[in-house]
């Protein structure tokens, strides 16, 4: 295995872990991202990733969910598109 895939999977593993957030809701959205799009990520796509690891929760929340913009934060990431795509439905949240 190559020092670059070793380096990538180790990265990988880091922000799978740090996903983990004590808001249910973030917590939710996040590990199903992971599940499905963590895989495909590319390496600028993991340092937003990182960036947004780094807001609190409700911050983080809030720009999911695009509402209340943070100065400096870009509302249109590829990151913040898939993670609102990792939402559950209205559907799925009746259930």
């Amino acid at each position: 295995m190559l020092n670059a895939e070793i380096l990538r999977e180790a990265e990988q593993r880091r922000l799978a872990w740090r996903c983990r957030r004590g808001m249910l809701e973030l917590d939710i959205v996040l590990q199903r991202f992971v599940s499905e799009h963590f895989s495909g990520l590319t390496l600028a796509e993991m340092e937003q990733l990182d960036a947004l690891l780094e807001l609190p929760d409700n911050v983080f929340w809030d720009l999911v969910q695009g509402v209340n913009p943070q100065p400096g934060m870009a509302q249109s990431s590829i990151i913040l598109e898939k993670l609102r795509a990792s939402r559950p439905s209205a559907e799925q949240e009746a259930a």
